[in-house]
């Protein structure tokens, strides 16, 4: 746990939660009801979730003008279906509506997305997401584009410097964008991970530091997690079965499939996506076992919640960001209250 613990040393908790999105009529109005009571409630952060049925950086001008404390981030906007650019502009506007209150998690997104949502082709995903920052970088300093790169290219666009930096993590796994993030970016967003393989994400962030010379200080951990706080083993079972059903097609998609099978579940891998590709969900849900669900969710009495919550709080994830897996207003009051305690404890 060496390395882990360095890198938890020096990280400040920030209480995250992402809020249930309840589709209709209405839904908008909901969501910054929502946020606003976390604000209230003395959380830190509100990150948003960019995967359809609506945009969140559109959601992220109107929450932010209608709170007055709390951050603001996306976990994830992918990269592809923006433009660097687009993505430029619209984080300008961002800043300057809420300076110091929005932070952008850039992420590559899946096949299922890219290619299969909007026609296109989630092709070298390191190196389009070192040109992304690269090309944001540049704009957000002010300066007039002049990029020819592998996968972009853009000549002539220039905007007003950034007056408020606003910070950019990526979503990463795996080796070589973590490697990016650290080297490149302000912070790391981590998901869907079993908690056997804690350690080996945070050594990797710790030994990729170390090999860029950078301060630990200045690399926000963040990470997804999607739990809740049962009373009763028949919530438990419920919860499970809901992050079956939500994140079986994560595991189905082959950079987490590749992923679930180096951090020790190849036999489960191979057999959900094998499930996955005749379209058999039912088979594909049954191969995450309880043990399983239990290793990646946060599911458990208040007690077990927070304690799994220290534990990756110490090893450095200083943003856990929560989604609750139930939409039910009690059992969310219940996991979040929970989640903001292990912060006003640290």
């Amino acid at each position: 746990m060496n390395a882990p613990n360095a890198v938890g040393s020096s990280a400040r908790f920030r209480s995250a939660i992402t809020p249930a999105v309840s589709p209709g009529p209405g839904m908008v109005e909901r969501i910054v009801e929502a946020v606003r009571a976390a604000e209230q409630a003395g959380y830190d952060d509100v990150w948003l979730a960019d995967a359809g049925g609506i945009d969140a950086l559109t959601l992220a001008a109107i929450v932010l003008d209608r709170t007055e404390r709390i951050r603001v981030g996306i976990a994830v906007v992918p990269a592809y279906t923006r433009t660097p650019a687009v993505l430029a502009a619209t984080v300008a506007t961002l800043a300057d509506l809420a300076p110091g209150r929005f932070a952008l998690g850039l992420g590559t997104s899946s096949e299922a997305m890219i290619n299969g949502w909007h026609g296109l082709s989630l092709e070298r995903p390191v190196v389009r997401m070192r040109e992304t920052l690269a090309l944001l970088r540049s704009i957000f300093a002010g300066e007039r584009t002049s990029f020819t790169g592998e996968t972009l290219r853009s000549t002539g666009y220039r905007q007003p410097a950034l007056a408020t930096p606003v910070p950019i993590l990526l979503a990463a796994l795996r080796p070589r964008m973590t490697e990016l993030a650290v080297a490149a970016a302000d912070g790391i967003i981590l998901n869907l991970f079993p908690l056997g393989v804690l350690d080996t994400l945070m050594a990797g962030i710790h030994n990729a530091a170390n090999r860029v010379g950078k301060d630990l200080a200045e690399i926000e951990v963040a990470s997804r997690f999607q739990g809740q706080v049962v009373v009763n083993e028949a919530e438990h079972v419920a919860a499970r079965d809901t992050f079956r059903f939500h994140f079986t097609p994560y595991f189905a998609n082959p950079v987490y499939n590749a992923f679930l099978a180096e951090a020790g579940y190849p036999d489960i891998a191979a057999e959900l996506g094998s499930h996955a590709r005749v379209g058999d969900w039912a088979g594909a849900r049954a191969c995450l076992t309880d043990e399983l669900v239990d290793e990646i969710a946060v599911i458990g009495d208040a007690e077990h919640f927070r304690a799994r919550l220290g534990t990756y709080a110490k090893a450095g994830i200083g943003t856990p960001i929560m989604f609750c897996l139930s939409p039910e207003p009690e059992h969310q009051r219940r996991t979040f209250e929970a989640l903001r305690t292990v912060g006003a404890a640290r």
